[in-house]
């Protein structure tokens, strides 16, 4: 899915679910608020927040935690990602959920950057991941 094919409303509707998903998180420890959103390939929105821990690193990322909310939703592929941080810094997804992402992504999942102020940017998951390693290099019978 283009930047392009995203419709006004849909663009919308997973900013407030990232920004809503983002009210939620657990983050005592850096208090860096971080949502996600996630539009899977039925048109499906799952949402997720940051999840931190006393215990560095056991916390995990909004991204993972949209992405899990979509498995047990039956969800498989993900169409595009709203990260929403903070602002007014630019947040993309870290490179660990850049990977988890493209276990369920293709290479034009379209990643989408944003704030309390709006959406601010967006890219491709293979131009933040260019030359990714993905599930069809492991080539099962």
């Amino acid at each position: 899915m283009s930047w392009q094919d995203l419709p006004l409303d849909l663009q919308q509707r997973l900013l407030t679910a990232s920004l809503g998903a983002r009210a939620h998180s657990h983050s005592p420890y850096s208090n860096y608020a971080v949502g996600a959103a996630i539009l899977d390939d039925e048109g499906r929105v799952h949402v997720g927040a940051n999840i931190e821990n006393a215990a560095y690193p056991q916390g995990w990322c909004a991204e993972a935690t949209a992405l899990g909310a979509m498995v047990m939703a039956g969800g498989r592929r993900a169409r595009a990602v709203l990260v929403s941080g903070p602002g007014p810094d630019i947040i993309t997804p870290c490179g660990g959920c850049r990977q988890k992402l493209r276990e369920f992504g293709a290479a034009d999942l379209l990643i989408i950057a944003a704030d309390p102020g709006g959406i601010r940017q967006h890219w491709t998951l293979e131009e933040l991941l260019p030359f990714s390693f993905g599930p069809e290099h492991l080539n099962k019978p």
